[in-house]
């Protein structure tokens, strides 16, 4: 039996036809307006191509241009967007002296210190650890006649950490590990405290390697110990400054990559001072590559590229603590993730955890995002990145630039569109482009920032590290690469319990006589995989 049609209450029918008849006007009226006119739009789309081609001619990125503009301007890396119109002169050629009359040092801007000091306050209210660290040790100075040159990413939780190393009695001088991840206001304060930083956002390559040089090579000082991430530094030293090298007391290196070259130094008889493998150690293993990176991926990407997750297709390139991290977070956000591995035990973690374990060739026509973190090189080639589809994104969350072959696309053919800070569309000939961020460079980092509390157990991690090497007795360690010891990595982990109201269960006597333990630890053996 059919229902009959809903009728319409007393006296709604007229009033919906009228509102009927106003909408179907009002949309016809639409209609005609956009119909009448598509060569003018036609034409500002021309403008705007216009306006976004690239100047063939290479050299210093002028910020008064365009910011569409090609980062092909200079080969090097790009300024930051958001500083001062007088960025177009470098800050090496900058005469600056800070409220005590210093000029040892060279910043983007000395006049952002006390911003920079708010920055480095904010972060350590959740650094309480490396605070406490601070408070318990200052009194000691036990690291008095240290003299410490680091290379590392200078940002407010970084600065908290130079600053610990001052309270227990070292002096500083800091450069930047990375081109972009500096924060000028923070480098700024460090400056005005009277640590020497050599650092800014955008530097080119020729200035990395300045800055570098301007904290290891200066009159009257000498380093005796070394901090580094990614081993430039050390790398530097090393070459550069044989005799100072050999009187370095102790490395300290918090990355794949800076470690991989320890290694090959030690491996071949060349290194002639022992150095800590902090980036091995549970604290920085777990903590800042895999906990880290789950939140820190997201927020580089978002930041940069407004993308949303949910159903897209994403290839982790790398399925070691970073990738786990990475893909973890982007599988909580819908996403279809893949993984390439080389190591059948990674890829059985990644399969066992839900992934595909696949090879890059495979998918590199149908993803939407490709992320690498292997520590590798040329991981993505130029095959991959011209098989790519149109708006794929391309990132690295590994230390070096290496894993992207981004020389490759430095080519007449394709033309390079900056369009937004440390975002660029390179554009193939018929059309396609493709989203670099951060010109292959690590993105959180470069793009974004990552959690505060993460960093104080790192950060700890490395004060503590420094703070053995330079006090052990002669004979402890050798010219060789060593981990952290494991009673280290607790005791790291247990000035951090506090912050989450933790409570730890004590072993009773008959307890730790049955498990063969001391009742304050090591808890594990060196072997033991958490």
């Amino acid at each position: 039996m059919s229902m009959p049609d809903a009728m319409p209450l007393p006296g709604v029918g007229e009033e919906l036809k009228q509102a009927k008849e106003i909408e179907d006007a009002e949309k016809y009226s639409f209609m005609a307006t956009v119909t009448k006119a598509p060569k003018k739009q036609i034409q500002f789309a021309d403008d705007m191509q216009e306006f976004t081609k690239f100047p063939t001619k290479t050299g210093r990125r002028s910020l008064s241009r365009s910011i569409s503009q090609s980062s092909t301007d200079s080969y090097s890396s790009a300024a930051s967007y958001t500083d001062s119109s007088d960025d177009e002169v470098s800050p090496r050629e900058k005469q600056q002296t800070n409220s005590k009359g210093s000029t040892n040092f060279c910043v983007k801007n000395i006049k952002q210190a006390e911003f920079g000091r708010r920055e480095i306050e904010i972060a350590e209210q959740d650094m309480s650890a490396l605070i406490s660290l601070r408070k318990r040790a200052q009194g000691e100075k036990p690291l008095a006649g240290a003299k410490i040159v680091g290379c590392t990413h200078i940002t407010a939780q970084t600065a908290v950490l130079i600053e610990t190393l001052c309270a227990l009695g070292a002096q500083c001088r800091w450069s930047a590990c990375n081109i972009y991840s500096t924060q000028n206001e923070v480098a700024a304060a460090l400056a005005e405290a009277g640590v020497a930083v050599f650092a800014w956002k955008g530097e080119s390559e020729d200035d990395f390697w300045w800055c570098i040089d301007r904290c290891v090579n200066m009159d009257g000082w000498q380093a005796n110990m070394i901090l580094d991430d990614g081993g430039d530094l050390t790398h530097w030293v090393y070459k550069k400054y044989p005799n100072v090298f050999k009187k370095i007391r102790g490395i300290v290196e918090e990355s794949v990559t800076g470690v991989h070259r320890l290694y090959q130094l030690s491996k071949a008889g060349k290194l002639c001072v022992p150095a800590m493998n902090v980036n091995d150690s549970v604290t920085k293993q777990k903590f800042d590559n895999l906990y880290c990176c789950r939140e820190s991926i997201l927020d580089g990407l978002k930041r940069t590229t407004d993308v949303m997750f949910g159903g897209k297709q994403v290839v982790v390139c790398g399925y070691g603590e970073v990738g786990k991290g990475c893909c973890a977070a982007l599988k909580a956000l819908g996403a279809i993730v893949y993984i390439t591995e080389i190591d059948p035990i990674c890829a059985l973690q990644a399969c066992m955890d839900g992934f595909r374990v696949v090879k890059l060739n495979e998918v590199i026509r149908q993803v939407d995002v490709v992320i690498t973190c292997t520590g590798n090189k040329n991981v993505v080639t130029r095959e991959h990145l011209d098989r790519m589809k149109n708006s794929c994104i391309v990132c690295n969350m590994g230390h070096s630039n290496t894993e992207i072959d981004v020389t490759s696309l430095r080519t007449p053919e394709l033309t390079w569109e900056r369009v937004r800070s440390q975002v660029d569309h390179v554009i193939w000939p018929d059309g396609k482009r493709v989203v670099l961020l951060a010109e292959g460079r690590l993105l959180n980092l470069s793009c974004s920032t990552v959690p505060t509390f993460v960093l104080s157990i790192t950060a700890t991690t490395q004060a503590l590290a420094l703070i053995e090497l330079y006090n052990a007795p002669e004979g402890r360690y050798k010219q060789d690469v060593y981990l952290l010891p494991k009673k280290m990595d607790e005791y790291v982990a247990s000035l951090h319990l506090p912050s989450f109201d933790a409570h730890l269960t004590e072993l009773t006597d008959d307890q730790a006589k049955y498990l063969g333990l001391n009742k304050n630890g090591p808890f594990k053996p060196n072997y033991y995989r958490y």
